[in-house]
């Protein structure tokens, strides 16, 4: 059956030219902006058959009730028309940013008489001049405190410095030498605003000239003898030194760039970015992106960058490290050299100081999105919402409060492993996993009826049947589990399974697999059963593996246990002793030629 509607347009009315396009619902609210450098061929994949389509497109598709696109002369264009739709539509199907926390920013009012420095958790439009993001407000704090002893320039409130005004009386800032005072006109506007420019210079990493200035200034004050005045300047070049003492130095003094790292894993994604400036990182920052359409990890990239300097507005600097290159890499790099006024660069670093900086934002990635799901899997409110979306979805007659799920694993048919992992009310429940050796099996649907046979024959007899069994696979899988339930005698226990391409739902009896929404806390609770049981497995297997390589090491005359230990731990695994040729296991300390070549063909019998 097609998904053509009525509405839908005719294939040869749709051009072939690039440009972007809008779904819009029954209310006329844009559902979706998408760019395409061919029109036809991008819109009429829409069309296909409904089972076809990804679940979230699926929806999308049968929410709208109209799409119109706009022709461009570039793909250039193109990408900016895009952007500047999402930033003014928002539709919720287009990648969604959110940050993983509120990050707060160095902020100084550039716009007032007598700007002001001061720590702020939004960015708002204007000219207000904003450094960062921090990770810790009392970072922010303790470098405005340190460069104020240095540069005093306002840091009170606009009521407090009314206030002051009114009463000619300056605050406590300006006795101890941290404010200039200009509220009570101790300093000229022109003069607090040069100051400023030194702070911000400074913060910014674009001016360390101060630091040269005030030492040239203290050397000069000791020379004509004024030590009161060269200890000032001495502790005015140790409160600069301190505040950039703070800053990692991770590339050369004349590096400006942004790095920005990916952790991608089908239904949510986490970005990590640091700022760095003048060879320091002076900022960093992080985002959960919700995919509510399916996305690579190059697009996603290409809508980070977008989020950030087109609809955040931050600066751009001169070059712009990823640890993936974003699709439609050279129309980004020409939005993002007019938005600078000067040429930026997009790179993948391959090695050295700036792949070493990437690598250290990739893992701020993965450890959020790690972070993201656990704070996810804990929540019971998400938990709960999971549970009972799940029955909706499996037409279940009550809570799955209990759920089952098997894996099988092996090395190409041997050591034959399963594992049962057991969730209650939604969370793991350790001390019911089970672990589960095969002595032989035809294949994997063999295997995990096996496993099924013998997990529910106890059942029967203990009277602890699940709500809920999830074995990893698809129909085949599916069917073998319920043959094993048949054969012990049940009938009607809820059984299903999880195939690992498009994350789909196959139920027994079912021509087509349930396919649950995307980012849903259904498809979350589905997704973590099968990789703790897939988890599970895998390390039994291993182990067993380890463990029959060790018993054949033992059988080796002359070898014992104590140099069986010594050549696992000498090569790191089971495999790699395997795999060492005669002269390497002969290198080991107190293997010698005649072991060496025992212990090789021992290990290829």
């Amino acid at each position: 059956m097609s998904a053509r509607k009525s509405w839908f347009p005719e294939t040869a009315t749709i051009p072939i030219n690039p440009g972007v396009y809008r779904w819009f619902d029954a209310q006329d609210r844009v559902l979706y902006v998408g760019k395409a450098k061919n029109l036809r061929a991008r819109l009429t994949s829409y069309f296909a058959k409904p089972e076809t389509l990804h679940e979230r497109t699926r929806r999308m598709v049968e929410s709208a009730t109209r799409i119109d696109w706009t022709l461009v002369n570039t793909e250039f264009e193109a990408l900016q028309l895009e952007f500047t739709w999402i930033k003014e539509f928002h539709p919720p199907f287009n990648v969604q940013f959110r940050d993983d926390k509120s990050y707060p920013y160095l902020a100084i009012s550039l716009g007032e008489e007598f700007p002001r420095v001061f720590t702020a958790r939004t960015r708002v439009k204007g000219k207000t001049k904003y450094f960062g993001p921090y990770t810790q407000a009392w970072a922010i704090r303790e470098t405005i405190d340190g460069l104020l002893k240095v540069f005093p320039i306002r840091s009170c409130s606009d009521s407090q410095f009314s206030g002051a005004r009114a009463t000619n009386r300056a605050c406590l800032l300006a006795d101890i030498g941290k404010c200039s005072a200009p509220c009570i006109s101790k300093i000229s506007a022109d003069d607090h605003r040069l100051l400023v420019n030194q702070f911000a210079g400074f913060v910014n990493g674009t001016d360390t000239s101060h630091l040269k200035t005030l030492k040239e200034k203290m050397l000069q004050a000791s020379n004509d003898e004024n030590f009161e005045m060269a200890a000032r300047y001495r502790d005015q070049q140790g409160a600069l030194e301190a505040v950039a003492a703070k800053s990692a130095v991770v590339l050369d003094d004349s590096a400006n760039a942004d790095v920005f790292a990916l952790e991608l894993d089908g239904y949510s994604a986490a970005v990590s970015m640091f700022n760095v400036r003048k060879g320091r990182i002076r900022g960093a920052r992080g985002w959960v992106v919700d995919l509510e359409l399916e996305r690579t990890a190059e697009e996603v990239m290409e809508y980070t960058l977008h989020n950030i300097y087109v609809l955040e507005g931050a600066e751009v600097p001169k070059e712009v490290i990823v640890t993936v290159a974003p699709a439609d890499a050279p129309l980004l790099v020409e939005l993002l050299s007019s938005l600078r006024g000067t040429a930026v660069r997009i790179r993948v670093p391959e090695r050295g100081d700036k792949k070493s900086l990437a690598d250290t934002a990739q893992i701020n990635a993965a450890n959020s999105l790690a972070q993201f799901k656990l704070k996810r899997a804990t929540d019971f409110t998400a938990r709960s919402v999971a549970l009972a979306n799940l029955q909706k979805s499996l037409g279940m007659t009550r809570l799955p409060l209990v759920i089952e799920c098997f894996d099988v694993s092996h090395l190409a048919g041997t050591n034959i492993v399963a594992s049962k992992v057991v969730f209650v009310d939604g969370k793991p429940k350790k001390d019911l996993y089970r672990r589960y050796n095969i002595a032989a099996a035809s294949d994997d649907t063999d295997a995990m009826n096996q496993v099924l046979k013998r997990r529910l024959a106890l059942a029967v007899q203990e009277g602890d049947l699940p709500d809920l069994i999830l074995v990893d696979g698809a129909k085949p899988q599916v069917s073998a589990a319920v043959a094993a339930a048949k054969s012990v005698g049940i009938v009607g226990l809820p059984i299903v399974g999880i195939a690992k391409r498009l994350e789909e739902i196959w139920i027994p009896g079912d021509s087509f697999p349930v396919l649950l929404p995307r980012a849903s806390e259904e498809l979350f609770l589905i997704q973590h059963l099968r990789d703790e049981s897939h988890r599970f497995a895998i390390a039994h297997q291993r182990l067993k593996r380890s463990a029959s390589i060790s018993t054949q090491l033992e059988e080796v005359a002359g070898l014992g246990q104590k140099r069986a230990r010594i050549l696992l731990k000498t090569f790191g695994s089971a495999k790699r002793v395997k795999l060492a040729t005669e002269q390497e296991l002969g290198d080991v300390p107190g293997i010698g030629p005649a072991l060496a070549k025992a212990i090789y063909v021992t290990l290829r019998k």
